[in-house]
């Protein structure tokens, strides 16, 4: 995780101005009509973009120093390779010369279509299903090649090396509670590491990496009808069940029920190791503590500052607390399923 401390400039998304964007797009080929949305994003600054005599599109621009070129092409790439398999994804418009990643002043962007849709009704067991297949059908492309540019998804990356930024950043957690946070987060990541050797070798494939209801749109009828998958701006490699557990909510019966409909599609696609069953709450483990430094490192930036003025206030690491000691008692109990 990358160093990042209170002197850090977060200025470099305030020269994007709509006129900017507006003339970004149009140089990419488009002809706007001037009509311009903001899109609720918080770590890149994505933007629908009115078009004359066409539906809108969505422009994204990328917030600089988080991806290299070539990570984010990796991206597109993969997308794009999903897309060819006939897997529902939104993938970027290329140019002329194949190009999918653009440069328009000092900003990085794509341009996508923009995908009607609404959030999977995840109670309803053939909508889980029909979600399940094409999650194996992504698995059993992400299978075939690995990442070179993208990191992995493991204990170090999203847990060790941010715990430890968090704990070395000044001023970040307050000092009576410091102490406690530091040993209930080294609890849980001792007990993340009895899962992860619980599940033994499992695969490690290219995921989409976030994939949770906000990032699927379903679409009701016609020719698209069924899921769409959104923004694999977060994919790397990981273990596949990364890209199921987002999916249950509730009790330990609605998971159980629920992981049975996704699987009922997916191992149609994609062979489900059970041991990945011990990962499920260590992978939720890890990605509350990842999630608190993604936070941290983006404390100054405007945006965030406005959208989570709560961050970093005793209450709000008291509640990472509790979280934590809920984490640990959760990894302790029984899979879901019997391994």
């Amino acid at each position: 995780m990358p160093p990042m401390d209170k002197n850090q400039d977060f200025s470099h998304f305030s020269g994007l101005t709509p006129d900017l964007v507006l003339d970004a797009v149009e140089q990419a080929g488009w002809m706007v009509d001037g009509r311009l949305l903001a899109l609720n994003s918080y770590e890149n600054r994505v933007y629908q973009v009115g078009v004359e005599d066409g539906s809108p599109l969505i422009a994204k621009f990328y917030r600089p120093e988080r991806w290299t070129d070539a990570a984010i092409i990796e991206e597109h790439q993969f997308s794009a390779a999903l897309a060819q398999a006939e897997i529902p994804v939104v993938t970027a418009f290329p140019d002329a010369q194949g190009n999918t990643l653009r440069h328009w002043q000092a900003f990085r962007f794509a341009v996508f279509p923009r995908q009607r849709g609404h959030a999977p009704e995840l109670h309803d067991p053939a909508t889980l299903e029909w979600l399940g297949r094409f999650i194996g059908r992504i698995h059993a492309q992400g299978a075939t090649t690995c990442f070179e540019h993208r990191p992995a998804l493991n204990i170090d990356s999203f847990g060790t090396e941010p715990r430890a930024w968090l704990l070395q950043t000044p001023d970040l957690i307050p000092d009576e509670l410091k102490t406690v946070w530091a040993d209930t987060s080294q609890r849980a990541l001792d007990q993340v590491q009895r899962q992860f050797d619980l599940a033994g070798e499992v695969p490690q494939i290219r995921l989409h990496g976030d994939c949770h209801p906000g990032n699927v749109l379903w679409v009701d009828d016609g020719d698209e009808a069924g899921p769409h998958f959104v923004d694999f701006d977060d994919a790397r490699s990981g273990p596949p069940v990364q890209d199921l557990w987002m999916l249950l909510s509730g009790e330990r019966a609605d998971m159980q029920a629920q992981l049975g409909d996704l699987l009922a599609g997916y191992e149609d696609f994609y062979e489900f190791h059970p041991r990945q069953l011990y990962l499920i709450e260590a992978l939720r483990t890890l990605r509350l503590i990842h999630y608190s430094a993604w936070l941290a490192q983006r404390r100054f930036d405007p945006a965030f500052v406005a959208a989570f003025s709560w961050f970093g206030t005793p209450r709000y690491w008291q509640e990472k607390i509790t979280e934590l000691q809920e984490q640990i008692a959760a990894m302790q109990a029984p899979t879901l399923w019997p391994v």
